[in-house]
């Protein structure tokens, strides 16, 4: 058998067990999966939420961490998740714009006056309400992880005023609010996938891209891009979403471990994150990238009439306006 099919066979019998091997003893074993590398801040908090329930349940519920996209792509894994064959995985909340429409409000630029007013709002009454959203699509969210804000990279001048940005292609995620802002601002919007990025930029298929400074450093796109600049238009978050189908299936008290477990890794994951954010500036600098601190001022004024824009949806417009009055 070649090892392509080895792989196949080994997928198709994890996935089989994926919900829980129950024995004799009544011990449940979940199934986790993601697509980042073992050093990111997102897995490392998973590797603690595993430890956690298994402390929390003295052993009687386990999870095992499947990274580097050994089950399957994020989109996937989502996939896996609705039918219940696969019990946990992270997805940008932009993904999850495509279950609802709720989560566009996450991708809106400078909806967030600053690191602390977005966790107030993920950990309030607004977080908790989207979290639970799309249980209608057999899909939970636990909570947030700290994803950064997202910032203009580009390769042959640095954007320090949103005119800068005009006459230029700037790779974007497959999101309708990244693309609308984008042109808001007066980009031209190219959704490419991230895999494909690193070659479009050489080749000169886009000039720059938008991410944050983990993103910029693990991707190495900063050897092609050497202007970033650190205009933070928007504050996307992670999410850990568990599968619905599964969740069902738990007892309160099991629900209850899971939850604590996640929780507390969401805490530890924002410490490794902001640590993250520093080693990723300073490498990239080292690199030779000249990193701007642009006057956000015209680019928040740029983007407002998009926001406004929404009052021809009232459920967003609402959150608009919720996340707004949180002081």
């Amino acid at each position: 058998m070649t090892n392509k099919g080895l792989a196949k066979l080994f997928l198709f019998v994890v996935l089989m067990t994926s919900f829980s091997c129950t024995g004799p003893s009544g011990k449940k074993e979940l199934k986790l999966a993601h697509g980042l590398p073992v050093d990111h801040p997102v897995h490392q908090a998973m590797e603690f939420m595993a430890k956690r329930t298994a402390e929390l349940s003295d052993g009687k519920l386990t999870i095992e961490v499947y990274p580097a996209e050994q089950l399957g792509s994020e989109q996937q894994c989502v996939e896996l998740l609705q039918i219940g064959s696969l019990a946990i995985t992270k997805v940008s909340a932009a993904v999850m714009e495509s279950f609802t429409d709720d989560y566009k409000v996450f991708g809106l630029p400078y909806i967030f006056r600053s690191k602390e007013h977005s966790f107030k709002v993920m950990d309030g009454e607004i977080g908790k309400e989207l979290l639970l959203s799309t249980q209608d699509k057999w899909i939970r969210g636990l909570c947030y992880y700290d994803a950064g804000s997202r910032s203009f990279y580009t390769k042959s001048k640095p954007i320090t005023h949103p005119d800068d940005l005009a006459g230029m292609k700037i790779r974007v995620m497959r999101s309708i609010t990244a693309v609308e802002m984008t042109k808001a601002l007066g980009g031209s919007p190219t959704p490419i996938s991230w895999g494909e990025l690193y070659t479009a930029l050489q080749s000169g298929v886009v000039d720059g891209a938008e991410n944050n400074p983990p993103s910029l450093y693990t991707s190495r796109h900063y050897e092609v891009c050497k202007f970033y600049s650190l205009d933070e238009h928007t504050t996307i978050p992670d999410v850990l979403v568990f599968s619905q189908v599964i969740w069902d299936k738990l007892s309160p008290q099991e629900q209850a471990w899971i939850q604590q477990a996640a929780d507390e890794s969401a805490v530890l994951q924002r410490k490794l994150w902001a640590e993250s954010e520093k080693k990723s500036l300073e490498e990239v600098q080292k690199a030779g990238v000249k990193i701007n601190y642009p006057d956000k001022a015209p680019f928040i004024e740029k983007v407002q009439p998009l926001l406004e824009s929404y009052q021809s949806n009232p459920v967003i417009y609402s959150y608009i306006k919720r996340i707004q009055a949180v002081d």
